[in-house]
């Protein structure tokens, strides 16, 4: 059997909808549950704001607007996903290995912090170019 149609195998399978309908599937749940998929969208969402807020602040001299447009569209994808995983977070019922996605909560708010700071820097050194250029 190969690894690739392992993937596609479980891929393939339901998603479960409780974390003891999970625990009893094994490795078949790939997906996992509604709250993990909440969490990893989340926790993505961030990533991208990451992503967004480094090249923003990469372009901040070179961009003819600043990179104000990137920087800000960086610090709203970060900031969306960040308060997701607030939020997840939050209501979360258990702990690491229960089906409730803390741990991709608790990855999408710290990457959301690291995009809403990535973003702001970006923000500050635009102002700064746009005064003195």
């Amino acid at each position: 059997m190969s690894v690739l149609f392992g993937f596609a195998a479980q891929a393939a399978s339901p998603v479960c909808t409780s974390a003891a309908e999970c625990a009893g599937q094994g490795v078949d749940t790939f997906l996992g549950t509604p709250e993990r998929i909440w969490a990893s969208v989340a926790a993505l969402v961030a990533l991208g704001g990451v992503v967004i807020g480094w090249l923003a602040l990469r372009s901040v001299r070179r961009v003819g607007d600043g990179g104000r447009r990137g920087a800000i569209v960086a610090l709203v994808v970060a900031l969306t996903g960040g308060l997701n995983g607030a939020v997840k977070l939050a209501v979360a019922d258990g702990g690491l290995g229960t089906g409730n996605g803390v741990f991709g909560a608790a990855l999408a708010l710290m990457l959301g912090l690291v995009g809403a700071v990535l973003a702001g820097l970006a923000l500050a050194r635009s102002r700064r170019t746009a005064r003195s250029g």
